[in-house]
C-alpha cells in the first residue's frame, strides 16, 4: 500500500466522499487525483477484507467443522441484500456463537466495511471470493522469476511468464472452459465498471 492509499483511506474512513478527498489532495499537496483512482483504492481494500474475512473464519474453527461451517457462512457473502446477510449472520451465531465466539466478533467488527460488497453482482462477488486459483498461478509466477533471477528486458520476463502460463494448460482444453465460466464475470465488469473497462472488442 502506498502513502497515497494510506491517505485516501484515512479520509474515506472520517466519512469523506471520492469528490472531497480530491479536492483535498488538490488543495494540501498540490496534487490531481481523481475521483475514479479513490474509488479503485477503496474499491481494492473492500475486496482484500471481504477474502480475510471468510480465511480468518476458517482459521479459527477447527478442520471438522468447515464443511458445516462453510454452509453456514455461504449464505452471509451470497445475501441479495444486507438485510438478508444480518438474518444469515444472526443465524450463524446461533448454530456457532457459543463454541466461536471470535468468529462471530470477526464478521460483526467488520460489519460495516462488509456490507458495500454485497452491491456487488453475484458474479463479480464469486471473483472476489475465489482467489485460490490466482495465488497459485501467482506462486508459480514467483518460483519461475526466482529460479530465472535476472531478466535482460521486460520481454523476456514476459515470454518466461507466459511459459508458465502455457505450461498448466499444454491441450488447451483448459483454457476454453474457463473462458465460458469468465463470461458472465466479464459482463458483470463491464457494467460496473464501465468507466474503467476496456471496449468488448478487446476482450
Amino acid at each position: 500500500m502506498t502513502g497515497v492509499d494510506e491517505i485516501v483511506l484515512s479520509l474515506y474512513a472520517r466519512g469523506l466522499t471520492t469528490g472531497e478527498i480530491s479536492a483535498h489532495f488538490n488543495q494540501i499537496y498540490g496534487a490531481q487525483i481523481s475521483k475514479e483512482t479513490i474509488s479503485r483504492i477503496t474499491d481494492k481494500v473492500i475486496e482484500e477484507m471481504q477474502t480475510c474475512i471468510i480465511r480468518n473464519t476458517f482459521k479459527l474453527s477447527s478442520k471438522k467443522d468447515w464443511d458445516a461451517m462453510k454452509r453456514a457462512v455461504k449464505p452471509i457473502y451470497t445475501a441479495p441484500t444486507v438485510d438478508a446477510a444480518r438474518a444469515a449472520l444472526d443465524d450463524l451465531t446461533e448454530i456457532w456463537g457459543k463454541k466461536y465466539g471470535a468468529i462471530i466478533r470477526l464478521w460483526e467488527s467488520a460489519w460495516e466495511e462488509f456490507t458495500p460488497f454485497l452491491s456487488y453482482d453475484p458474479e463479480t462477488r464469486q471473483v472476489i471470493c475465489s482467489t485460490n486459483s490466482i495465488e497459485s498461478l501467482n506462486a508459480r509466477y514467483r518460483r519461475a522469476v526466482r529460479a530465472r533471477g535476472h531478466f535482460p528486458t521486460e520481454q523476456t520476463a514476459l515470454k518466461r511468464l507466459y511459459l508458465v502460463t502455457r505450461s498448466l494448460d499444454p491441450t488447451g482444453e483448459g483454457r476454453a472452459r474457463w473462458t465460458m465460466r469468465w463470461k458472465p464475470a466479464l459482463n458483470a465488469f463491464a457494467i460496473t465498471f464501465h468507466d474503467r473497462w476496456p471496449n468488448a472488442e478487446s476482450y
